[in-house]
């Protein structure tokens, strides 16, 4: 297990990342992962449209996201993010929607079930990398 709560300097910084997860034992612990490595959390959003409302209303950094919500596949917001440069991490037990897939080829997926530490410390890794381009 992979604990980052005693690191001395937080891996996230303060960022804001977008959680949409619409199980909720699995929402908390990335939530929990998120905060231990410094990050807030925006959500968890168990819906598509509750997950772009988010995004419509807060300055988001980065997101992990379910790929099936109760709503829908979560297309629309991986879109969404990623025409606007923000790192994501798709979680799923199933794949990628073909949509999504087809239109963004690279996009990888973490197949479910996943430790929450290690999806932050990915995403951590993932915005630094952001950040450095710009």
């Amino acid at each position: 297990m992979l604990f980052i709560r005693h690191r001395n300097i937080p891996l996230l910084n303060h960022a804001l990342i977008l959680v949409a997860e619409d199980e909720p034992f699995i929402a908390l612990d990335v939530a929990l992962a998120i905060e231990d490595a410094g990050g807030v959390v925006a959500g968890p959003a168990a819906s598509v449209s509750e997950a772009l409302a988010l995004i419509d209303t807060l300055p988001i950094v980065a997101a992990i996201l379910d790929v099936n919500l109760a709503d829908g596949d979560i297309s629309p917001v991986a879109e969404r993010l990623i025409n606007a440069g923000i790192p994501i991490i798709l979680q799923t037990g199933i794949g990628l929607p073909s949509k999504l897939a087809a239109r963004f080829p690279d996009l990888k997926a973490v197949i479910k079930p996943c430790v929450a530490a290690a999806l932050v410390i990915q995403l951590e890794t993932l915005i630094a990398s952001c950040r450095a381009e710009k």
